[in-house]
């Protein structure tokens, strides 16, 4: 079985384009398994990654194209949670979205996509929403 943790945020556009790519992957189907993985920085109404519409419109995209799916959620500095998620899975992969900063913008508040690539060991896919 192959595993996948995917990152997904707020926002459906990417969270639609990250199963987009998932689902087209080479040999995808029932020898796969996505983890759909949603972070709170701050949940003070106790929201469940079972509420997000991000979440909930890739994983019926990936279900669609015969893709086992689970869902996990944390509260916490995302990048760190997804890098904690993806060792516990043991993933072969990392699927993240990209956003388009400039580089000081990025050099100010930071990216959770540069910093997971920056600190794992595993294959790290970046998709872009305008897929």
């Amino acid at each position: 079985m192959y595993e996948i943790v995917l990152g997904i945020d707020n926002n459906e556009e990417r969270a639609l384009a990250q199963a987009e790519t998932v689902a087209d992957l080479p040999g995808t189907g029932e020898e796969v398994h996505a983890t759909l993985f949603h972070d709170f920085t701050e949940n003070p109404t106790g929201a469940s990654v079972h509420q997000v519409a991000a979440v909930r419109r890739a994983k019926e995209r990936l279900e669609e194209a015969g893709i086992s799916v689970t869902l996990d959620e944390s509260s916490g500095d995302p990048a760190t949670e997804i890098l904690r998620l993806a060792d516990e899975q043991d993933a072969d992969i990392i699927c993240l979205a990209g956003r388009k900063r400039t580089p000081t913008g990025k050099a100010i508040f930071g990216s959770v996509t540069q910093e997971v690539i920056r600190s794992t060991d595993r294959a790290v896919l970046v998709c872009s929403p305008e897929k």
